[in-house]
C-alpha cells in the first residue's frame, strides 16, 4: 500500500508534465476534477448510495478544500507565477517535519529520535534531487508564499481528518471530496474564461492519467494508509515522490539524470527507513484507527 501511494502521488507530476503544452493550469485543474466527480460520483450513486449525515458531507468538504483545492491551487499556480517546480517541491518537502510537529500538539503523537532524524536526512535528500532546479526564477516574493499555502493545506486536512476519527468509507470521503474540488475549479475556470478544453488528444490523455492515477490512486491510497498508520510515516512517503517522479522523467521524458539526483534517490529511501522502521515501537495509533474499514 505503501508503495502504491509513492507511485500513484509522484504520477500527478508526470500528468502535469503531459499536460503542459495543451492547456492552461487552471483549464486542466477543472476537467481533471470535474471528470473525477462525474466518474467516482456515479459510481457511488449506481453503487454504494445511502444517506450520509450533514456533520460527515461538511467534515468531507472542509477536508477536500484544504487538501484537494489549496494543494493543487497553490503549486500550481505558483509554478505559473514563475516560481521554479524544484523550489516549489522543496518547500512541499517540509510537510513531513511540518505535519510531525503539529500531530505533537493536535494528535498527541510522538516521534522518536531516529524518525526527527529521517525526516531531516529526508529534507536534504529532496533538495539533492531538486537541487538543479533551485534558481531564483523571476516570480513575485508573494508568490513563494503560495508552495507555502499549498503545503499547510495538506497538512490541515490530514490533522482534521485524522484528529475527526472518520469511520465513514474512503470511497465516501473520496467521492465528497472531488466533487468539492470539481465545483470550486470549475468556477474558479468559468470565472476566468478557461473552462473551455482544447480538442487535442493528448490533453485527455494527460486529464485521463491525473484522474484515474493522481486523484482515485494518489489520494485513495493516502487516507488509505493515514488510517492505518501515523502522520508521520505517511508524511514520511512523500520525501519519494520527488526522486519517483525523476526516475520516471528519465524513463518517459528522456530528462538528464546525474549523480547528484541518484545520490538524492538514495538519501530519501534512508530517510523514510529510519521513519517507518520505528513505527511499530513509538507511534501511538489508537486501535479502531488501526484497521480499514471496507471500501
Amino acid at each position: 500500500m505503501r508503495i502504491g501511494f509513492v507511485l500513484m502521488w509522484s504520477s500527478g507530476f508526470v500528468g502535469a508534465a503531459l499536460a503542459a503544452g495543451t492547456a492552461g493550469s487552471l483549464t486542466t485543474l477543472a476537467w481533471r476534477c470535474l471528470v473525477a466527480a462525474v466518474l467516482i460520483g456515479g459510481w457511488w450513486w449506481l453503487t454504494r448510495r445511502r444517506a450520509l449525515s450533514f456533520a460527515e458531507i461538511r467534515l468531507q468538504v472542509g477536508i477536500g478544500l484544504l487538501s484537494q483545492c489549496v494543494y493543487l491551487f497553490g503549486v500550481f499556480w505558483s509554478v505559473g507565477l514563475g516560481v521554479p517546480s524544484g523550489t516549489a517541491a522543496l518547500i512541499a518537502a517540509l510537510q513531513p517535519i511540518v505535519a510531525t510537529v503539529l500531530s505533537q500538539f493536535v494528535l498527541g503523537e510522538r516521534a522518536s529520535a531516529a524518525q526527527w532524524a529521517g525526516l531531516g536526512i529526508g529534507l536534504g535528500g529532496v533538495a539533492l534531487v531538486v537541487g538543479g532546479d533551485l534558481s531564483g526564477g523571476d516570480a513575485p516574493a508573494i508568490a513563494y508564499a503560495l508552495p507555502v499555502l499549498s503545503m499547510l493545506g495538506l497538512v490541515a486536512g490530514t490533522l482534521i481528518e485524522r484528529r475527526a476519527d472518520v469511520r465513514t468509507s474512503v470511497v465516501d470521503n473520496l467521492t465528497i471530496q472531488c466533487l468539492t474540488s470539481a465545483v470550486v475549479f470549475t468556477a474558479l475556470a468559468a470565472v476566468t474564461g478557461q473552462l473551455v478544453p482544447p480538442g487535442n488528444g493528448s490533453f485527455w490523455l494527460a486529464i485521463a492519467w491525473l484522474v484515474l492515477l493522481s486523484t482515485f490512486g494518489g489520494y485513495g491510497f493516502y487516507w488509505l494508509n493515514l488510517r492505518r498508520s501515523s502522520v508521520t510515516s505517511v508524511s514520511s512517503l512523500l520525501y519519494l515522490t520527488p526522486p519517483t517522479t525523476m526516475l520516471v522523467a528519465f524513463l518517459f521524458f528522456d530528462e538528464t539524470l546525474d549523480v547528484r539526483g541518484l545520490l538524492g534517490v538514495a538519501v530519501c529511501a534512508l530517510a523514510v527507513f529510519l521513519v517507518l522502521r520505528k513505527q511499530r515501537s513509538s507511534e501511538t495509533v489508537p486501535p479502531e484507527r488501526g484497521r480499514c474499514p471496507a471500501s
